[in-house]
């Protein structure tokens, strides 16, 4: 289309094939119930060997996970269970969760005070993670309060990651 710019095409790739024909082919790849270690360990290295043997540029990695910002991480991981739990049973996700070593998807989440959560995301972001695409959840009683809590949070670590 004239005077369109053009933008990056993303893929959702998780397994070896997806993400080498991503990484010569794309501009990155989306993730969903994907942990630190799967990141580190075989996301990212794959699609950045296929990107570099293909000539390209270091394609993104963005990460998406569930989010909680609370005090009461018990509560947290039990929504996340029951929340998230139907992850744990797909065959691409469950896949995901067996090299991160986990049983269930509420062991991914995200979870944790302030500190905690900004932690966590910027050890993602060592992993290999360049995106972060957090899915709030309530937790506890008040669950606008709790969504609200998140949102502030990841609102305020924008461009700082």
């Amino acid at each position: 289309m004239p005077g369109a710019s053009p933008f990056p095409i993303l893929v959702s790739a998780l397994a070896p094939v997806m993400l080498r024909a991503t990484g010569e082919l794309a501009d990155g790849t989306i993730t969903w119930m994907s942990g630190r270690k799967t990141i580190e360990t075989h996301i990212a290295p794959r699609i950045n060997k296929a990107a570099e043997a293909a000539g390209r540029a270091r394609p993104r990695v963005c990460t998406g996970l569930p989010v909680a910002v609370t005090n009461d991480k018990d509560a947290a991981f039990e929504q996340a269970a029951e929340t998230f739990q139907n992850y744990g049973r797909l065959t691409n996700y469950r896949r995901m969760l067996d090299i991160e070593g986990v049983g269930s998807p509420a062991e991914v989440a995200i979870i944790g005070n302030e500190a905690e959560v900004e932690k966590q995301l910027r050890s993602f972001a060592e992993a290999g993670a360049t995106d972060f695409l957090g899915a709030a959840f309530p937790v506890g009683q008040d669950a606008q309060a709790s969504v609200a809590r998140t949102e502030r949070l990841l609102a305020s670590l924008v461009g700082k990651i």
